[in-house]
């Protein structure tokens, strides 16, 4: 007899399901409305799921609309969006004397996409005291910018709302007028707090782990740190030789584009060449086990290093290790289901929206399904179901194509080989 017991991967995702539906609920209030009336169901529901998502698009001004409240919630539930539902239940459970079982640590493997379930006690610390660590230096500094122009309580609530929403790249502000960073485009302070905890939110908390630890790093994490790497520069060379923006500029959109969301530019006033690369930044996205979202960085890596060995006929390797088979084939399912998602994401904004550009459809798309956040300025004007279907895209991006896939899946792998025959290709 089969037992009826919920796998991890059913279990991550209806969490995240159930918090963005409580999300909904407590937005909708009129206590959380700036105005005292309730906000409609359809902004507070994209709203809670873009918060939980950790994407930042938002349809409603979160400064403008929501009330101390209102905003103290949308906060929640970015951290617990960007940790993970099963990650702080845990964690809760233990704090209160609960026993670490094999199921509650297969939950937490699923939750942080984790490849073994070693160490997942010393990681589940480490998590903590790395969330904590990063959102406290962040807010103290974040305080310095923000005090020079708000009062003292007020620049505290910015600044720890901020550093929140930025460690968990969700690109989320409370500043009012949709205009996220454009006034402090030129503050290298704030600017360079932003850039540090959007990088470290987007590495993985394994990787930050081995990263602070001094040990010898192993293949994924010196493949995380090395992409990051490689896409910002890259991504800031390329974004300043397409637009006429500072240095500032180029690299801290370079750095928010792959998941992040925040702007110190007007997106909507880019180049169509400057688009182009910021929806390439953005579908790479941030890595694996991190707040972030995208087809991950490992993900982009793997199918470079398979092309790179499909036209050398050489192993597909890096950093003198061979990379599993089945790692490459999961790599270009990733990918593959990726531009699914957003194909057909697009095609329906097409049929909804056509009063908008295509590359601005797409735009939205890609940021809904990396949750990068980021938009053209379109979002507030879209109709509900439009709104709707971003709504699940950041839902799918948020958890992955490939998981959404295969959560109800249980049948056990057939056992049935058959002769292989050759297919021409290219």
């Amino acid at each position: 007899m089969k037992s009826k017991r919920l796998k991890p991967r059913r279990i991550v995702v209806l969490g995240f399901l159930g918090v963005i539906v409580l999300g909904t609920l407590l937005l909708s209030l009129p206590v959380s409305s700036s105005s005292g009336e309730s906000i409609p169901v359809i902004d507070s529901l994209f709203t809670s799921t873009s918060a939980v998502c950790v994407t930042g698009l938002v349809s409603i001004d979160p400064g403008d609309n929501f009330s101390a409240f209102g905003q103290i919630v949308l906060g929640l539930l970015i951290q617990v969006g960007g940790l993970g539902i099963s990650v702080i239940g845990v964690m809760i459970y233990l704090m209160a004397g609960g026993k670490f079982g094999i199921g509650k640590q297969r939950i937490v493997k699923e939750s942080l996409n984790l490849s073994s379930g070693k160490g997942l006690m010393y990681i589940i610390r480490s998590v903590a005291v790395i969330t904590v660590t990063f959102e406290l230096a962040g807010a103290a500094l974040s305080y310095i910018v923000f005090s020079a122009d708000y009062s003292p309580l007020k620049a505290t609530g910015i600044s720890v709302f901020h550093s929140l929403a930025a460690f968990n790249n969700a690109g989320f502000d409370i500043l009012g007028g949709y205009r996220s960073l454009t006034e402090y485009d030129d503050n290298l302070l704030l600017c360079a707090v932003t850039m540090i905890l959007i990088v470290f939110g987007g590495l993985g908390f394994y990787v930050i782990t081995e990263v602070l630890s001094g040990k010898n790093w192993s293949l994924n994490t010196k493949i995380v740190v090395v992409t990051t790497a490689v896409l910002i520069v890259a991504g800031s060379l390329l974004l300043k030789l397409t637009d006429d923006i500072t240095w500032l500029e180029a690299v801290f959109q370079s750095v928010t584009t792959r998941t992040a969301g925040f702007a110190t530019v007007d997106i909507g006033t880019l180049t169509s060449a400057g688009l182009l690369i910021m929806m390439l930044l953005m579908f790479i996205g941030a890595s694996p086990g991190s707040t972030g979202g995208g087809v991950k960085t490992t993900t982009f890596f793997v199918l470079i290093k398979r092309l790179q060995s499909v036209i050398t006929n050489q192993p597909c390797g890096a950093f003198k290790r061979t990379i599993p088979e089945q790692v490459v084939t999961k790599a270009f399912c990733a990918i593959a289901m990726g531009v699914g998602v957003v194909l057909a994401g697009t095609f329906a904004m097409c049929i909804l929206e056509n009063e908008y550009g295509f590359d601005q459809l797409l735009f939205e798309v890609i940021s809904a399904f990396s949750t990068a956040g980021l938009s053209t300025g379109i979002t507030p004007d879209l109709c509900p179901a439009a709104k709707l279907i971003l709504s699940v895209i950041m839902f799918v991006g948020r958890l992955g194509p490939l998981t959404i896939a295969t959560m109800w899946l249980s049948r056990d792998a057939s056992s049935v080989r058959y002769v292989e025959e050759e297919v021409t290709i290219g």
